[in-house]
């Protein structure tokens, strides 16, 4: 028997197909701006490594006799090994067979679209937990492994607030992946001087950060930053322009954006070419046995947070 052309079949719907890897990365950018704004890379392990090497501090004196047959060698530029541990996060749907059945406003009651609303679901956790000030946890039997969240990583262009503190690492020096969180300190009230002394850290370590991320309060105070120029502008008497969107630094212009799932005591300063989502697994559905007159999937990734170098980004913490 022949199937008419053009007919929607399940076999052609991208979001009920086994791989959700590509539907994972079209879900709304606003939603996820960290993962939309990183890289992404492949790794093969729970425990994944990468290498951080730093360059000698530029000198002023590099001047050699001609014809010297002493030099010295230099200090070689050994990596530190960095770490993560993979993360697995999962949601779980149940339909009923009536309910795949019967008409529905925009069928939301579909297994399809149940599959999609918790894929959706899964990536804004991604990003709450990329962007969460926790430690990475190797696990256990019984116990989840836990990866480690961008905050976390950062201890070289920081500002916090009294009693604040940087996290640990597990290895010798910055080696290692975070065993320890950042401590919290006193909040206190973002400032402009605070924004411009963390770009100027980041840019003076050799990063140039494009992105900060912030809650829906930070972005409000930073939008009453005035910097050297008058930003409200009033348009046919109708419209009051009360928002910055990109501020203009001496190091480069830096894209303000609100970020629902970043911790609303963080404002983190971003150099996305140093962050990526590493996948142990990418995202995928699976069948679970059925109970009874219903069928159940399970959405899965299985996933940690690389930061490839944390001297390229920057945090205010500890802001009120």
């Amino acid at each position: 028997m022949a199937v008419t052309a053009n007919t929607n079949e399940t076999y052609s719907e991208s979001i009920i197909k086994e791989d959700l890897s590509s539907a994972l990365t079209s879900i709304s950018p606003t939603e996820c701006p960290f993962m939309a704004a990183v890289g992404t890379r492949n790794i093969s392990n729970t425990y994944f490594e990468w290498a951080e090497v730093d360059l000698a501090a530029a000198v002023d004196n590099n001047s050699k006799i001609e014809g010297d047959s002493g030099l010295a060698n230099d200090a070689p530029h050994n990596a530190v090994r960095k770490a993560n541990y993979s993360n697995i996060s999962t949601k779980v749907v149940e339909v009923s067979d009536t309910a795949n059945q019967v008409s529905g406003v925009a069928d939301a009651q579909t297994t399809a679209k149940q599959v999609a609303y918790a894929l959706a679901a899964l990536k804004r956790d991604m990003e709450k937990m990329s962007l969460n000030n926790a430690a990475a946890n190797a696990g256990a039997s019984g116990t989840a492994r836990v990866t480690a969240g961008v905050p976390a990583f950062l201890t070289t262009n920081v500002n916090r607030g009294t009693g604040g503190a940087n996290g640990t690492t597990s290895g010798s020096g910055s080696a290692g992946y975070p065993n320890a969180a950042a401590t919290d300190g006193t909040a206190r009230a973002i400032t402009e001087a605070m924004l411009k002394s963390v770009v100027a850290d980041c840019w003076t370590e050799g990063a140039e950060p494009s992105i900060v991320l912030c809650g829906a309060s930070q972005k409000q105070t930073i939008s009453g930053f005035t910097g050297n120029a008058t930003k409200f502008q009033e348009v046919d008497g109708k419209r009051l322009t009360a928002a910055v969107d990109i501020y203009i630094s001496d190091f480069g212009s830096l894209e303000i954006v609100p970020a629902r799932h970043v911790r609303s005591r963080d404002v983190l300063v971003l150099d996305p070419n140093y962050a990526k989502i590493a996948y142990l697994q990418t995202a995928t559905q699976k069948e679970l046995a059925r109970t009874g007159l219903s069928e159940r999937r399970l959405i899965s990734a299985e996933w940690g947070v690389e930061v490839t170098s944390e001297k390229a980004h920057g945090i205010i913490a500890d802001v009120s």
